[in-house]
């Protein structure tokens, strides 16, 4: 991200094509080398492998009429904290990006309910294989 994105931009969801993302970002972005930092938050227990991805307490929603909501009022907010965050998701490997976060959230409920070692591992391995093709920026099918 370029620096003070977050003055300049405003907290808000990434979205494809972000102007805040450097060229170095997209690369990084594109490879899932971005998330690497994160792995230091796995072995210090804050994080798992497998679970909602965390969030900004500032992070908004902006509804298609541009009006902004607190990503607190959205369905699934409160159930997606009764676990603990993870690096990858249902949501991200199978939704777009910059889908709406009720959407990402639904993901997340339907996680919580079905969570499993099974789902976790297959998870995970879906995760490799979307990396190593260097598919999660796009919106094409990912496997």
């Amino acid at each position: 991200m370029i620096p003070e994105s977050d003055a300049r931009f405003g907290p808000k969801q990434a979205e494809e094509r972000d102007a805040r993302v450097t060229r170095v970002g997209r690369f990084l972005r594109a490879t899932a080398l971005d998330e690497l930092p994160q792995l230091w938050n796995i072995l210090n227990g804050d994080m798992s492998f497998v679970g909602p991805r965390a969030l900004m307490p500032t992070e908004i929603e902006t509804k298609s009429n541009g009006v902004a909501v607190s990503i607190q009022m959205i369905p699934g907010y409160l159930e997606r904290h009764q676990v603990r965050p993870g690096l990858t998701g249902i949501a991200q490997v199978y939704a777009p990006r910059d889908v709406p976060r009720r959407h990402k959230f639904m993901y997340d409920r339907k996680y919580i309910r079905n969570q499993s070692f099974c789902l976790d591992v297959k998870l995970i391995f879906l995760s490799f294989w979307i990396t190593f093709r260097g598919k999660w920026e796009t919106r094409e099918k990912k496997f």
